[in-house]
């Protein structure tokens, strides 16, 4: 019977939200290819969501095992943490923040896997009651994280800074034993304008980078739950780092599909 159990596990689904374009002159949902590839690395199946209702929302998370939070060029509005506009050039996507905010809400409540990334880290601290710097490079003190798109993507997307993996977390036992790891620091990309500036109650810091910016944390006690200020999409299948971490989201969705059917986890 144990062995039937464990044949009867499908492939799990990872729900990613899209991000909304104007390409000519018509809207289009998109998804970047790269967390489409991340995904199956990890041993996931994709489902892409343009948005969901309330009545959706809640169809949609009792068939899937995972969710996977995009980076994006566009920024998490302001108004969510009670702030104006700082920079009216850098581009926003407030059909994404109307339906990802009360997502991730949804999803914390019901201990689904979640892999927040760049800007899906920005949306789980606003979702869960933080506030963000609009441009980190303004503050004192800290460094300029943003992506130099002047350079070829190869090196945009390159190494650029270590981070301090903090102890005690989601993060440190993953990456525990890499022969990339020097102590408690990895080197990681950075590729971003926005970070944390108040962490939302309850969450854990990750990792650090050199500055102090927090590069990565988790939500303690609601099952696997990580989000990365960095890009680990990028080139994943050659990254140590990266392939840890979509491993351990792989684990985690199969996880979780096994006791949302009842059936014993396949390992």
């Amino acid at each position: 019977m144990g062995s039937q159990t464990v044949q009867s596990v499908q492939t799990p689904l990872v729900l990613v939200p899209s991000c909304q374009r104007v390409l000519g002159r018509h809207p289009f949902h998109v998804v970047g290819q790269k967390y489409v590839e991340a995904i199956r690395l990890a041993g996931a199946v994709p489902l892409m969501v343009p948005g969901a209702s309330e009545a959706e929302l809640s169809a949609l998370l009792s068939v899937v095992d995972g969710v996977l939070l995009t980076g994006s060029p566009s920024n998490v509005h302001p108004r969510h943490f009670d702030e104006d506009v700082l920079d009216e050039r850098l581009p926003l996507d407030p059909v994404r923040d109307a339906w990802t905010l009360p997502l991730i809400r949804a999803v914390v409540d019901r201990g689904i896997p979640l892999l927040g990334i760049c800007r899906g880290l920005q949306e789980v601290n606003v979702a869960l009651g933080g506030s963000l710097h609009q441009a980190v490079q303004g503050q004192p003190g800290h460094m300029d994280h943003r992506a130099d798109e002047a350079l070829p993507v190869e090196q945009e997307y390159g190494l650029a800074h270590a981070v301090s993996v903090q102890p005690g977390g989601v993060l440190d036992p993953i990456l525990r034993g890499l022969d990339v790891r020097q102590g408690d620091e990895v080197m990681v990309n950075s590729l971003h304008g926005q970070g944390v500036k108040r962490l939302a109650p309850g969450l854990h810091v990750e990792a650090r980078a050199p500055d102090g910016v927090v590069e990565a944390f988790s939500k303690p006690g609601v099952g696997f739950n990580l989000c990365l200020q960095w890009h680990p999409e990028w080139l994943a299948a050659s990254n140590p780092v990266s392939l840890r971490i979509f491993e351990a989201f792989g684990q985690a969705c199969r996880a979780h599909q096994a006791a949302r059917l009842g059936l014993a986890h396949p390992g």
